[in-house]
């Protein structure tokens, strides 16, 4: 027979004892009891498990039962030491007082320049943008003067349009009215040969009187005749086409030969003089006003222009519900019209503000609190609990209207699943 057979088969013969009674009063030993009941069981079970497979006996059913047996056991025992340390740590004050120390980081409340701004999408403009039209009803391009691109001055030829017709009219007019000074002159003659035969006792008075109306109506014509002189020429002036400010010919979309009559055929674009638009939402209708302080971020080329805010629009878009706010600013050459750009309006400002980073912001039921360090009257490095009333928040950083005064040691890392009072360190132990 096999030792460990032998064994048992002895322990099997002797008087059965209670254990507990005996050997565990001490209920801290429960653990080792339950480890050592497992030994034994596992002896059994192995010797068991041997003895059947020499007599041809197990079965797959009797082994799964003392595999769940043995995995409960030791579940039972784990769970027990477990509550053991537990317990020893609350007898241990050292134990203890380590357990509940927690790292955290730490750092000053600041008190600087607080600013709070409305940021907004906007696009550059350009206050000078002319679209080209004729005075008249326009007609076919006889001659080109500009390409796009070129620079133009203000009152330039840009386009010549076909102007025979009138020129012809012009031409009609100014012979009616050489006419009718011919006849104005022979008049004038007449009349003053009457009056000279009247001054003397010839002639009726008929005579001069019709003499004097003639030469009325013959000045009357002429000045008719003249305005019609001014009219050709006028119409004929329409036919050349001007620019009417100076800047760059941005578009340039008609050719010779082909029917002009504005519609945005030639653009002219005056970059010297630019200007920001931007939509404010309607909600802030009461904080915008004219002369705000206003931050240009352009983020294609990574600058920034301090200016103003110039004009405030008066009516509500009833697309964006916002009214517009214009900001000029000066040219540069990274700047193009209908450029997006970023508008941030100054609307709060404060010198000397407390400021603390946002997400170290804690809250309850009913308050704001956050969480520093300081030295309990041990000297050690507490928890201490601050109810705050905050101000404005801007990107990640917040204005704290009371609470903190500035200085403090304000916790922000580890800072989740603080209390009151809770021991921390800023360094590994």
């Amino acid at each position: 027979m096999p030792l460990l057979q032998k064994l048992i088969f002895k322990k099997q013969q002797e008087p059965y004892h209670k254990p507990s009674s005996i050997h565990f009063k001490n209920k801290h030993m429960q653990p080792f009891k339950l480890m050592l009941s497992i030994a034994l069981t596992v002896s059994i079970v192995l010797a068991s498990c041997n003895q059947a497979g020499k007599e041809g006996n197990s079965t797959l059913a009797q082994k799964k039962a003392a595999l769940e047996k043995l995995t409960a056991q030791k579940t039972e025992a784990e769970t027990a030491i477990k509550k053991l340390q537990e317990e020893i740590n609350q007898l241990d004050s050292n134990a203890k007082g380590n357990a509940n120390i927690k790292l955290v980081a730490v750092r000053a409340v600041q008190v600087q320049q607080f600013d709070h701004y409305i940021d907004l999408r906007g696009m550059i403009d350009a206050e000078n943008i002319s679209y080209i039209s004729p005075r008249g009803m326009g007609g076919q391009v006889k001659q080109l003067m500009v390409n796009e691109g070129d620079v133009v001055k203000k009152g330039q030829l840009l386009l010549k349009l076909d102007d025979a017709i009138m020129r012809q009219s012009l031409t009609a007019a100014r012979q009616q009215l050489e006419g009718i000074k011919t006849q104005l002159n022979f008049a004038k003659n007449v009349y003053e040969r009457q009056n000279n035969l009247w001054q003397k006792g010839i002639g009726t008075e008929v005579q001069l009187i019709t003499a004097k109306t003639n030469v009325e109506a013959l000045q009357n014509q002429l000045k008719s005749a003249e305005e019609q002189v001014k009219v050709g020429q006028e119409q004929l002036n329409t036919t050349n086409v001007y620019s009417d400010v100076d800047g760059v010919a941005e578009t340039v979309n008609v050719k010779v030969g082909e029917l002009f009559g504005g519609m945005g055929q030639i653009k002219i674009v005056n970059t010297s003089k630019l200007k920001v638009k931007a939509s404010v939402p309607e909600n802030y209708i009461s904080k915008v006003s004219k002369g705000m302080p206003v931050v240009v971020n352009i983020p294609d080329a990574g600058k920034m222009i301090n200016t103003q805010i110039s004009l405030i629009g008066q009516t509500i878009e009833n697309s964006q519900r916002g009214f517009i706010a214009e900001a000029k600013i000066p040219y540069e050459k990274y700047l193009k019209p209908n450029q997006s750009v970023v508008v941030k309006i100054l609307d709060y400002s404060a010198k000397q503000a407390v400021v603390i980073p946002v997400n170290t912001l804690q809250s309850d039921e009913k308050n704001k609190y956050v969480y520093v360090m300081e030295k309990s009257s041990d000297g050690k490095a507490v928890a201490t609990r601050k109810l705050i009333v905050l101000g404005e928040v801007y990107g990640d950083i917040v204005e704290v209207k009371s609470g903190l005064t500035g200085g403090e040691q304000l916790i922000t890392s580890g800072y989740q699943n603080l209390y009151e009072g809770q021991s921390v360190t800023t360094a590994i132990n």
